[in-house]
């Protein structure tokens, strides 16, 4: 079956979306675009020329486009604050909607989108779309190997001099709405554990070239009493880490680090005496599953799939509420200056 879709934002970012489905066989073949629409409708034909794309409904009223061309899905590449109206009109039009992060502005509006979603019986997903890069997959697949035992801890610096111009230099907040989602939703996916509360700082440096919140530290207390540590900015010239940040996940019997590029290092005890005991390395297995990482590609795919096979997605939006969840009382924590409480489950 062939999908037609309708894709919302014609902005830089809806460039990389529509690379992965030209570029990849399956998705070519299983998507067909039908419909663009920006509040630029310039923006939008050229994107339509930039990818050759001569038959497609072009416009400025999403409403409009998504009714002339009957589109099955919905493809949301607007501004964080667009979000909540763009996902409910193609949810209201019966189309199975994925969009880019984060999900929602509030968790209220998160909230109100995955009932939509539920009570019409919709696939709803979020392109999460670091989860499907090698370096998470082999954490992931190392930490449930059971290699350096239960995992007591995860910690990640980010650390970026990042020069966007745009939406981005107004945000509120912006590193932990707009970037640190991506980490705080890896370390969850990577742990398996739960967030159940955090303490937050966050700043805007001096010499940042951000209106608010370029840079964060979060505390995260976990399920199973593990924690999660997160040092990050924006504003950090002069020895960027990696965008996928720097990792060191602790385990009852070791340590597995990652440079967020192609470096892994593990290592785990190997004598049962000493003041600091003998240590042995460990390999780290390669990601178990190379056809799962390829970023907005795989989540596109992933999405497609749960659609045909009615099983929710891995980034669907009723498991990223979860990761926005770590979002939103990070920011409140940082407004009271005090502990936040996640979950009490």
């Amino acid at each position: 079956m062939t999908y037609t879709a309708v894709l919302c934002g014609c902005g830089a970012m809806a460039k990389g979306w529509l690379r992965a489905i030209a570029e990849h066989e399956d998705l070519k073949d299983k998507i067909a675009i039908a419909g663009l629409v920006d509040l630029d409708e310039g923006v939008a034909r050229s994107l339509a020329e930039e990818f050759g794309l001569t038959d497609v409904v072009i416009g400025s009223d999403l409403d409009a486009v998504l009714s002339e061309t009957a589109a099955d899905l919905l493809f949301d590449v607007v501004v964080p604050p667009a979000r909540k109206d763009v996902v409910k009109t193609g949810l209201a039009h019966g189309c199975h909607v994925l969009s880019e992060k984060p999900m929602a502005t509030s968790i209220k509006d998160a909230e109100s989108l995955v009932r939509k979603a539920r009570k019409k019986g919709l696939t709803h997903a979020v392109v999460q779309n670091r989860r499907y890069i090698a370096g998470v997959r082999r954490m992931k697949a190392f930490v449930e190997s059971g290699a350096i035992g239960a995992i007591t801890g995860v910690h990640c610096d980010f650390f970026i001099g990042a020069h966007f111009g745009g939406f981005r230099d107004k945000m509120d907040n912006v590193l932990l709405l707009d970037m640190a989602i991506h980490t705080f939703d890896a370390a969850r996916f990577v742990s398996g554990k739960t967030p159940k509360a955090v303490y937050c700082h966050e700043t805007n440096p001096n010499g940042s070239w951000y209106a608010h919140g370029a840079s964060a530290f979060a505390i995260f207390e976990m399920s199973d009493d593990v924690t999660f540590t997160y040092r990050g900015s924006w504003c950090a010239e002069g020895a960027n880490t990696s965008w996928e940040s720097q990792w060191r996940i602790t385990g009852e019997k070791g340590t597995l680090l990652w440079d967020g590029l192609d470096e892994f290092s593990a290592h785990r005890v190997a004598a049962d005496e000493g003041f600091l005991r003998d240590q042995e390395g460990i390999s780290v297995a390669p990601a178990p599953d190379l056809s799962e990482t390829e970023g907005h590609a795989s989540v596109i795919s992933a999405f497609i799939r749960a659609i045909e096979t009615g099983t929710p997605p891995e980034t669907s939006g009723e498991d990223n509420i979860k990761s926005l969840s770590m979002v939103f009382a990070a920011i409140e924590s940082a407004r009271r200056g005090k502990r936040v409480v996640i979950s009490k489950e």
